[in-house]
């Protein structure tokens, strides 16, 4: 397993004095995902995509990834995903191919003109809404019915369990809870999407023989903004309530009003923003 920390020597300045110190980074390095479809007696491998990440949890990244982009539409349908070993030496722990059941089909095409759409934000907003709905036929969950106090509560929670974070101040993190507050499913990568594919993507293993979570009652709480890629994330997951230590974007805040997701910016202190949706009773 590759690490994601790392050791780097570092000069400090204080004033005008300098001293030489050690201190740790967080890791990253790219990770290709590849696809691997068709029957059986035929199969077949595309490149899907390469993202910067922090090593680790690096099945369930690719796992979230397939299900958030809408390229597929229940876990079952991902067998597998293994590293690749037949790449270059410097490659190594950095390739991995996600095999689909050979039931599925795969029209590559198609499937590169729909993940353009809704992975680069497409023309316009309303493009983009519109591919998000056009693959998501799932219903979000049930609101959690949390306080403000519960709700407030929850960053320090998060933090509290970031320890890359604690080495390194650099990373961020993505944390799924539940209507009491409980701490369920956090990741911590340098890409905010990788954290919340992640988390997606243990959630989706949690159940046995891949069925499909329950998704009542559930927070993902993020680290940094909420963007409209994290927002589409957690509407094409069926995560009902969404929270974010910081801003908001204005596609992300339609996109959420149209969904019926709860969304909450600028959590900090004792202070939110409800920007979609309301709070349960």
């Amino acid at each position: 397993m590759r690490a994601s920390v790392a050791p780097v020597k570092v000069i400090r300045m204080q004033e005008d004095v300098s001293s030489g110190a050690d201190d740790i980074i967080v890791v990253e390095e790219p990770l290709e995902i590849r696809l691997g479809y068709g029957p059986t007696e035929d199969r077949k491998e595309i490149p899907l995509s390469v993202t910067m990440r922090t090593p680790g949890n690096d099945a369930e990244l690719a796992v979230g990834f397939l299900y958030t982009e809408g390229i597929v539409k229940d876990p079952a349908e991902v067998v597998r995903v293994v590293p690749c070993q037949n790449v270059k030496a410097e490659e190594r722990g950095n390739v991995v191919r996600a095999e689909l059941h050979p039931s599925v089909e795969l029209d590559p095409a198609r499937w590169q003109r729909n993940f353009y759409t809704s992975s680069s934000c497409g023309v316009c907003g309303k493009s983009s809404i519109d591919a998000v709905h056009a693959q998501c036929d799932r219903p979000l969950g049930k609101t959690p019915s949390m306080g403000s106090a519960s709700i407030t509560a929850l960053p320090e929670r998060m933090h509290a369990a970031q320890t890359v974070f604690k080495h390194t101040g650099g990373i961020h993190a993505a944390a799924l809870f539940n209507a009491a507050g409980e701490l369920l499913i956090l990741r911590e990568d340098v890409g905010r999407h990788n954290a919340v594919d992640k988390v997606i993507g243990a959630l989706l293993a949690s159940k046995p023989d891949n069925q499909q979570p329950t998704t009542d009652n559930l927070l993902l709480l993020v680290s940094g903004r909420a963007g409209f890629e994290l927002v589409q994330k957690c509407v094409v997951a069926g995560i009902p309530a969404m929270a974010a230590v910081g801003a908001p974007s204005s596609l992300a805040v339609q996109l959420a009003q149209d969904s019926g997701l709860l969304l909450i910016g600028f959590l900090r202190g004792d202070r939110f923003n409800v920007y979609a949706g309301k709070l349960a009773d």
